[in-house]
């Protein structure tokens, strides 16, 4: 794991959070508790500043980002799936970003919305709670996020946070020769 200051600034991350060992978090980053932060994920803190909440999952390959002097900013349990891209914007708490979903500059992603897998939020747009955005560039779907759907995705994000837990004690070192099947 690489998290490391960065002119001055050091990350600050929060009680309970595992970074993998492969993931860069660097400069301006403050993430809450119970984080989980999956391998080749990128946060850069360099020129921008980064504030992730409590219970998050930043999924394997993940790069989060601000512009200079500005800041991007995650709230709780929030799931950013694997390689998404969150660009100095805000997404509420409870959010769901699809696998490969792009979330581009000061654009707003409401609590409980749910981005779709490989979807482009542009600049400056937003989608409200509870809907649902899907497509290149994203339109918001008629229909709102129901309740079951929310019920679920709660047990869902559960799942990062024990693994957070479980990922200290459980992932053993890097093997130097792994072993192989014999023919």
């Amino acid at each position: 794991m690489t998290v490391r200051a960065f002119e001055g600034k050091t990350p600050v991350v929060g009680p309970g959070t595992w970074i993998h060992p492969s993931a860069d978090v660097f400069g301006d980053v403050v993430i809450g508790a119970e984080c989980w932060i999956g391998p080749g994920a990128r946060l850069r803190g360099d020129y921008g500043a980064i504030r992730i909440g409590s219970r998050t999952s930043i999924e394997d390959n993940c790069v989060i980002h601000a512009r200079p002097g500005e800041e991007c900013r995650i709230g709780d349990w929030v799931t950013v799936g694997h390689g998404a891209i969150v660009h100095n914007a805000e997404v509420a708490d409870w959010v769901i970003l699809g696998m490969g979903s792009i979330v581009s500059d000061w654009a707003r992603v409401g609590e409980w919305a749910v981005v779709a897998e490989g979807a482009v939020v542009r600049q400056r747009d937003t989608v409200p709670p509870r809907r649902i955005a899907a497509g290149v560039p994203a339109r918001i779907l008629e229909k709102e996020v129901p309740e079951d759907f929310r019920e679920e995705w709660t047990r869902f994000k559960g799942v990062y946070v024990d693994l957070a837990r479980r990922y200290p004690g459980g992932l053993g070192p890097p093997l130097p020769d792994p072993p192989r099947e014999t023919p």
